[in-house]
């Protein structure tokens, strides 16, 4: 099994608790600009939902302590772009081949996958601008 999953030492699993890491829990669509907590992680998908511009900040390690190995799933189902990028720039670094490197964005029905490699550093994957 990889690394953290919510379980700890004790826990016994279940067949629900193991069918449950096949889905994913859809939230409820983000109609305002949106700062990942801890609870984005582990097969979460957060949609944004915007006509306008709309964005999904990634928080520092000191605010929101992700374990390295960590996968936020975004999805985009406004027609504002969302762009992707990190609520304090000069601490945690957010890389892509986007056209912007460190703001990727997604258009309407786009996904990403952004992946903490580090501390604060993170690579973002997935259909981007």
């Amino acid at each position: 099994m990889a690394n953290g999953f919510p379980f700890t030492t004790g826990n016994v699993l279940s067949a629900t608790n193991m069918n449950g890491l096949t889905s994913f829990t859809i939230e409820t669509a983000n109609t305002a600009d949106y700062t990942a907590a801890l609870t984005d992680q582990y097969q979460v998908l957060d949609q944004m939902n915007k006509a306008t511009a709309i964005a999904y900040k990634i928080p520092t390690n000191a605010s929101v302590a992700f374990p390295i190995g960590t996968v936020l799933n975004i999805l985009n189902i406004g027609v504002g772009v969302c762009t992707i990028s990190a609520t304090t720039p000069g601490t945690t670094t957010i890389l892509s081949a986007g056209a912007t490197a460190a703001s990727p964005t997604l258009a309407q029905y786009k996904a990403a996958a952004c992946i903490k490699t580090g501390t604060d550093a993170w690579y973002v994957v997935g259909a981007i601008a």
